[in-house]
């Protein structure tokens, strides 16, 4: 069986952030020329097969953060952002991101960004950009942890498993993903823990200017947020019937992200109720520093 190499996985991620400017509708002239668009713009993007036929909804938020980091002023870089997840993508068809520019300040700029597929929306996500200032600086200690190297890959786990989704996993997402505690890929974790650490990074180098990297780090900021909720629950993603969608998920920057260097993913779960779970997760560089912190809601359940 053959798979695809790093570098392909890798660039294939970049491509699908690689959005094109598309006439917005507010007349006929195309982005960025139309002086009607200044307040409106719009791009388009792909998408890449995923496991039950939908669209990866990190990739959507990924996407979104590219299409509103393109119409703010220079200089000013994301702080924030909030997205609801309304529908389940369509990978056959582009996805159109129409951004509203809803205030630049002196050094504050907010966007209001609509992901749309067969005219209904499938994301709204609202975003902050601010310019680099000084100012009141603490952050949580970053835990200790085994060092990324010494940890087997989810491919190390899923590889020789002819499943789909195992391969797809294993050998397609492009983000190295390594669980500190055992994996619960194949068997629930039995402590009844709610918390968790993952190191992850890019699987290749990227050459990239600094949206791009805070695009990838919302990208890779949606694949394991889950995992906290089913390790306290005793599930694991096998466990037959479990259904799992993302509601909304927020993002707070404190530092620029840097993709291409081992960042430790730090999640617990406070709160499972009414069919949802709650996780908050810490995000820090190799070094100690805290880059973002990440929540995220999603509907979770057991189907009989």
């Amino acid at each position: 069986m053959s798979f695809p190499d790093d570098r392909a996985v890798t660039d294939g991620l970049l491509t699908v952030l690689d959005l094109r400017s598309v006439p917005s509708g507010v007349d006929d002239s195309p982005i960025p020329h139309s002086p009607a668009a200044d307040a409106f713009r719009c791009f388009e993007g792909d998408s890449h097969p995923h496991p039950g036929g939908h669209v990866f909804g990190g990739q959507v938020m990924g996407q979104a953060v590219m299409a509103v980091g393109r119409t703010v002023p220079e200089g000013r870089h994301i702080h924030s952002m909030f997205s609801y997840f309304l529908r389940p993508g369509d990978p056959s068809v582009p996805i159109r991101f129409e951004v509203d520019s809803l205030r630049d300040g002196r050094s504050f700029s907010v966007r209001r960004v609509l992901a749309i597929q067969h005219e209904k929306t499938i994301l709204a996500m609202t975003a902050s950009f601010q310019e680099e200032q000084d100012g009141l600086e603490h952050a949580e200690p970053m835990p200790e942890a085994p060092d990324p190297e010494t940890l087997p890959t989810t491919a190390d786990h899923l590889r020789d498993i002819d499943h789909p989704v195992a391969q797809y996993w294993a050998t397609q997402r492009p983000i190295d993903i390594r669980h500190v505690e055992r994996p619960i890929y194949l068997a629930p974790d039995e402590s009844g823990r709610s918390q968790q650490m993952v190191w992850m990074k890019v699987l290749a180098p990227v050459e990239a200017d600094q949206l791009t990297h805070d695009a990838i780090l919302s990208f890779a900021s949606d694949y394991t947020p889950f995992e906290p909720i089913l390790r306290r629950q005793g599930l694991a993603w096998t466990t037959p019937g479990i259904r799992a969608a993302t509601i909304n998920h927020a993002i707070w920057w404190h530092s620029r992200p840097d993709v291409n260097e081992w960042m430790l993913f730090v999640q617990r779960s406070p709160s499972a109720a009414g069919g949802r779970g709650l996780t908050e997760g810490l995000l820090y560089r190799r070094s100690g520093e805290l880059i973002a912190t990440v929540t995220q809601e999603g509907m979770i359940r057991i189907k009989e």
